[in-house]
C-alpha cells in the first residue's frame, strides 16, 4: 500500500505546485489547507483507508492546478463571465490533467485525475466529459463537495460568503443530481468536524 509518510518531499513539492495557481488567484493559500482538511474529514467519515485519505487529501490540493494555464485578466474578473469566458475557465480541468499526465507516482495520477473530473457531476450536468455517477472518480467526487463547500463560505473579491448551514442546505438539496448522495450523508454527518477544519484553518 503506497504511504505518504514516507514520500515527504513529495508531498511539499505538490503543495507548492498546488500554490502557483492559488498565488496567482489572488495568492488564496488558505484555499488548499481547507481543501485538504476537508477531503480528509470526508474521507474517514466515508470508511476509506488513512493511505487512501492522505493521498486523496494531498492531491486534492492539485485540482485547480490548470489555472496556470488561464489568462490572469480572468483569474482576477470581478463580476459575470460571459459564456466565452466561462468556456476558456473550463478549459482548466483539462490543462490540469494535460500538466499531471504520464506521471509513475500514484499521488501525482490522482492528481491527474481529480484536476480533469473535480467539476463532473453526479447527473451528467458537468464539465469537461459529462460523465456521470461512479463513473466519475472517488476521489474526484470528494473534492467537488468540498470545494463547493468552501467556495460557497469563503468570500471573493466578485461575491460575499454564505454561511456554513445555508452552505449545506444547498449541497443537501443538491444531492442526487450535483453531488454523490452518500457523499452528501457523510458531509451532512461530519459538518461539525468540517467546521472545526475551516476555524482551524482561520487562526493561523
Amino acid at each position: 500500500m503506497y504511504s505518504l509518510d514516507s514520500h515527504k518531499d513529495m508531498v511539499e513539492a505538490v503543495w507548492r505546485l498546488a500554490y502557483i495557481a492559488e498565488f496567482r488567484e489572488g495568492n488564496n493559500l488558505a484555499h488548499l489547507e481547507r481543501i485538504r482538511g476537508f477531503t480528509q474529514v470526508l474521507g474517514r467519515g466515508l470508511g476509506l483507508s488513512q493511505s487512501e485519505v492522505q493521498l486523496i487529501s494531498v492531491a486534492c490540493q492539485l485540482h485547480d492546478i490548470g489555472k496556470v494555464g488561464l489568462p490572469e485578466v480572468l483569474l482576477l474578473q470581478q463580476g459575470q463571465y460571459t459564456d466565452a469566458d466561462m468556456q476558456k475557465i473550463k478549459r482548466h480541468t483539462t490543462i490540469g490533467a494535460e500538466i499531471l499526465s504520464n506521471s509513475c507516482s500514484p499521488l501525482i495520477q490522482a492528481g491527474e485525475s481529480i484536476a480533469l473530473n473535480h467539476h463532473e457531476r453526479w447527473d451528467g450536468s458537468g464539465y469537461p466529459n459529462g460523465i456521470a455517477g461512479e463513473d466519475i472518480p472517488l476521489s474526484a467526487r470528494l473534492c467537488a463537495i468540498a470545494d463547493v463547500f468552501d467556495a460557497l463560505t469563503t468570500p471573493r473579491p466578485y461575491k460575499k460568503e454564505i454561511s456554513p448551514e445555508d452552505a449545506w442546505r444547498l449541497i443537501a438539496g443538491a444531492s442526487g443530481t450535483l453531488f454523490d448522495p452518500q457523499l452528501v450523508q457523510v458531509f451532512t454527518d461530519e459538518l461539525p468536524a468540517l467546521l472545526k477544519v475551516k476555524k482551524s484553518v482561520e487562526k493561523h
